[in-house]
């Protein structure tokens, strides 16, 4: 069994619900989760998409290096502690291991590049034991 599985491309900016919908249209597509500062949508052919809300987004200059990153990915996992363990003996590097609001944990990484990455922790669906 993989320890990582492919998440959601998550873009950053200003206005999600504004900018889901353009997806969500184009690609006649579902909201599949929403909170206050990030929406997820998964269109007609699986493809998956995230938009988080940063106040200080700013619109791509690419190729111009300035303003040019505008996207990260997200991984889901299972076990944070495990995956970082592997992450690190890969060469990456932690960038952020502060818990998130909401129901999931994350932590962000660097690849050994410097490009940047989330491991996302969701909720066991699991019943509790004992």
């Amino acid at each position: 069994m993989a320890l990582v599985n492919a998440g959601v491309v998550v873009l950053d900016c200003a206005e999600p619900e504004r900018l889901a919908e353009f997806y969500k249209e184009l690609l006649d597509g579902r909201e599949t989760d929403v909170t206050a500062n990030r929406v997820e949508i998964e269109g007609a052919g699986g493809t998956r998409l995230a938009f988080r809300r940063d106040v200080n987004a700013t619109p791509p200059s690419w190729p111009r290096p300035e303003n040019s990153l505008q996207a990260h990915l997200d991984f889901l996992v299972d076990d944070l502690d495990e995956v970082e363990r592997l992450i690190v003996g890969l060469g990456g590097r932690p960038l952020e291991t502060r818990g998130a609001d909401g129901p999931y944990e994350e932590r962000g990484y660097a690849d050994p590049a410097g490009h940047s990455f989330t491991l996302r922790q969701t909720p066991s669906t699991a019943p509790k034991q004992g």
